[in-house]
């Protein structure tokens, strides 16, 4: 049988799930807070940390191939009331830079990949008004045929970009982008949209649900909302209020996490601060999201 997103969801259909998936961002991250440019295992631990304090209390978790992967599923570190996510998505960034482009990552949907256990792929997409706008739209559509192809879910994750030519010319608006991103690439029917929080999580309470519920329209799947470019502390109000405009819940990762990299103690300190920051997101969605069902 073919996943739905009960796979990904609590049992009230909301979805509250952890984005473990960073890669070569990270580790810039632990040189930010000061802790060195780290080896590849100080990622891989950081993230079986993150997976085994957060997973249990998430309904789906993300991971990259690259770091934790095969140890997160062969540890059994996931309860099976979270489903386990795969990025497929192939990165082009500068070291220590911003994600510019993105493919597929081949090697995650080659026929000899083992994805036991896995119920979702995921493909981010920087979305730009360039001459590869066409491109990405087609991009997005061979991801959603290929996971439909392999029964696996689909989470596309569009992040919205100006071209040079619009800060130039002062006519950038980041909201009408998520927007028209939304209008242009949820029609393809990917299983779950996963958007940018309206307004940068900014605005006042009913600024926010205003503005949620104008990108809820434009968005034709079940939705949820990340945390990049969201202060921490505003992401809770953001999500409630994204979840009142429709959204289905959460796909998160620096607003739970981002203050323990680099910690002396990283499970102890995941305890700490993570894992209440995750519950309370989670009493959220419960209280106030649509349920995927619905949507």
């Amino acid at each position: 049988m073919p996943h739905t997103l009960d796979a990904i969801a609590r049992p009230s259909g909301a979805l509250a799930m952890v984005a473990m998936d960073q890669r070569e961002s990270l580790r810039a991250m632990f040189d930010a807070a000061g802790a060195g440019r780290p080896e590849d295992e100080v990622l891989i631990r950081f993230k079986l940390d993150v997976a085994a304090a957060l997973g249990p209390l998430s309904s789906g978790f993300l991971i990259d191939r690259h770091f934790g992967f095969d140890r997160v599923r062969s540890q059994g570190l996931l309860p099976g009331s979270s489903g386990l996510i795969l990025a497929a998505d192939a990165l082009t960034q500068d070291d220590g830079g911003p994600v510019e482009e993105t493919d597929l990552d081949e090697v995650v949907l080659a026929p000899d990949f083992d994805l036991s256990g896995v119920v979702a792929l995921k493909l981010l997409i920087i979305w730009r008004r360039d001459e590869r706008r066409e491109w990405r739209v087609e991009l997005a559509q061979r991801f959603i045929d290929a996971s439909n192809r392999l029964g696996l879910l689909s989470v596309l994750e569009p992040v919205v970009r100006a071209t040079p030519g619009e800060l130039d010319d002062g006519t950038w608006d980041a909201d009408e982008a998520i927007r028209e991103a939304a209008r242009e690439l949820s029609v393809l029917q990917p299983s779950l949209y996963k958007s940018q929080v309206p307004l940068s999580g900014r605005g006042t309470p009913e600024e926010q649900q205003a503005a949620s519920e104008e990108l809820g329209r434009s968005i034709a799947t079940p939705w949820v909302v990340l945390s990049q470019g969201v202060d921490r502390d505003a992401f809770p109000a953001a999500v409630e209020a994204a979840c009142r405009g429709g959204a289905s819940g959460f796909l998160a990762g620096r607003a739970l996490w981002s203050d323990v990299v680099g910690a002396a103690d990283v499970p102890a300190r995941l305890r700490e601060v993570s894992v209440p920051r995750l519950e309370r997101l989670a009493e959220i969605v419960d209280r106030e999201a649509r349920p995927w069902r619905e949507a």
